[in-house]
């Protein structure tokens, strides 16, 4: 498995569209063969990481967390205590790697861009009306130009499912195409822009594909599953129709578009899997922090004590680690 790679390079000004011709570019793309993805899903779980890549995949899978805390009671001091972790997950040994990034509100960006000041952990902020995304434009843009302005890197933002549900894809596609806008900073390089399609609330595999590739089209330098807030969030099936979608646009486009599965990802085995579709879906070139990532806030204790395991032979008590 890769441990480099480049940073993803920005997606071109996304062109204008009509309605009429997004219903027909969504139109073309394939539909998904439901029967074919739950056997491919059921087909990649028997596969198994055997003990010599092992550590290096607990690894790559720590690397590609995006540390998240989205509460209502998220507090600075919570926040700074997850900014510790992502860059020294485990303070006994300074041999496992920071995650890829720290995701948090807002309000509470600055706090985080300055816990990681001058670091590889990246800020990523749920911007634009998280997690409903039921706000007029002008306040979306707002929260994502407040949340680039006090530091953030990366920017989640989910789309508007309502309008998505009712075909109105200009919407969704210029919404999209405006958070990317506002995700360029005059003194640095943008914030990349995930964009969430709450899988759970689209109803239908074949609603999942078009999202994707209704994302892609529009700028997206991630598609990602789900909020966390409703379920289902990122099963195996949603994740392998959102690889296949990355894969087809590159070979139909040249661009290459990141996978971010988020929300019931909680145990090593499962991120692991999620390793293997990756690479048997999209291919190595995915295996990679800068192509996927993994939105979880518990799955980082069941790495670590997996990696703890490999290391000594023990697993450490599961109070070993802290919660957040």
């Amino acid at each position: 498995m890769p441990d480099t790679a480049s940073p993803a390079p920005q997606a071109p000004p996304a062109p204008a569209y009509s309605n009429a011709a997004l219903r027909a570019l969504l139109d073309a793309t394939p539909g998904v063969d439901e029967a074919g993805v739950h056997a491919r899903v059921a087909d990649l779980a028997t596969r198994s990481v055997k003990t010599t890549a092992k550590a290096r995949a607990i690894d790559l899978a720590i690397r590609m967390i995006d540390l998240t805390t989205l509460e209502g009671a998220d507090t600075p001091g919570k926040v700074r205590g997850l900014c510790t972790k992502a860059l020294l997950p485990d303070p006994t040994d300074r041999t496992v790697p920071p995650v890829a990034a720290v995701c948090v509100y807002p309000d509470l960006v600055g706090v985080a861009a300055q816990a990681l000041e001058s670091t590889s952990v990246g800020v990523a902020s749920v911007a634009s009306a998280f997690p409903a995304g039921r706000a007029p434009l002008e306040v979306r843009l707002l929260d994502t130009r407040y949340a680039v302005a006090d530091g953030a890197t990366e920017i989640d933002m989910v789309i508007d499912r309502g309008a998505f549900l009712a075909g109105d894809y200009r919407k969704v596609y210029d919404e999209i195409v405006a958070v990317k806008e506002a995700c360029d900073r005059s003194d640095g390089p943008p914030a990349h822009l995930k964009v969430i399609l709450e899988t759970g609330e689209l109803a239908t595999y074949d609603a999942v594909r078009r999202a994707s590739w209704l994302a892609m089209h529009a700028g997206a330098d991630f598609i990602k599953t789900s909020t966390g807030k409703v379920t289902p969030a990122a099963t195996p099936a949603v994740t392998l129709i959102m690889l296949q979608a990355v894969r087809d646009f590159r070979a139909a486009t040249g661009r290459q578009v990141g996978v971010k599965p988020a929300g019931g990802i909680r145990t090593t085995k499962d991120a692991l899997r999620n390793l293997v579709m990756v690479n048997e879906t999209a291919g190595p070139d995915w295996l990679d922090p800068h192509w996927f990532r993994i939105g979880a806030s518990s799955l980082l204790n069941d790495l670590l004590m997996q990696r703890a395991k490999l290391t000594t032979g023990t697993y450490p008590g599961p109070d070993y680690y802290s919660a957040d």
